[in-house]
């Protein structure tokens, strides 16, 4: 499971959580699951994350080695929108799991698809932002392990904070 360090699509239109934070939150989420493994992959690689790159890189360490690049359905009409889309699908195979709201939503002309099935669950991030910011629990909907890494991020960033407020005030 790659994480972006800067999800090109993203920046500009809102807020993006630290990197590193959702890392480790993936890693904690995924920590029972020896099958799933966190990659920084495109962090350590830095800059702006693009799968094609992401890609490229697994291809030059992997080269005989199917690649699924996993996507929820409902951003599989944005597909002609991603940087060198013409390029990407033709390097690996779209792995398409459904979402409410967008069953079975197919590709542009070209791209080799697999339906992956999975339990539909009428959740998405923009949600779990949602609830957190009016205060509303989450418990239940991410896995504990992940909620505990962001909460205590979120503590440590309030201490550094506080920390570097007292020692302004003070100077």
């Amino acid at each position: 499971m790659v994480v972006a360090h800067q999800p090109w699509q993203k920046v500009g239109t809102r807020a993006i959580s630290d990197s590193a934070l959702r890392l480790a939150m993936v890693a904690a989420a995924t920590q029972d699951r020896p099958d799933l493994v966190a990659s920084p992959l495109e962090i350590d690689r830095g800059g702006s994350s693009y799968s094609i790159d992401t890609v490229e890189q697994l291809r030059a360490q992997q080269p005989d080695a199917e690649i699924v690049l996993v996507v929820g359905s409902d951003v599989v009409g944005d597909l002609h929108t991603w940087h060198r889309h013409d390029e990407l699908k033709n390097m690996v195979v779209l792995g398409v799991v459904d979402r409410p709201g967008d069953v079975g939503a197919e590709p542009p002309p070209g791209w080799t698809m697999r339906r992956i099935a999975a339990p539909m669950v009428d959740l998405s991030s923009s949600l779990l932002r949602a609830r957190m910011a009016a205060g509303e629990p989450v418990d239940y909907l991410v896995p504990s392990a992940a909620l505990g890494v962001y909460r205590q991020w979120h503590a440590d960033q309030a201490n550094a904070d506080e920390a570097a407020a007292e020692k302004e005030s003070s100077s």
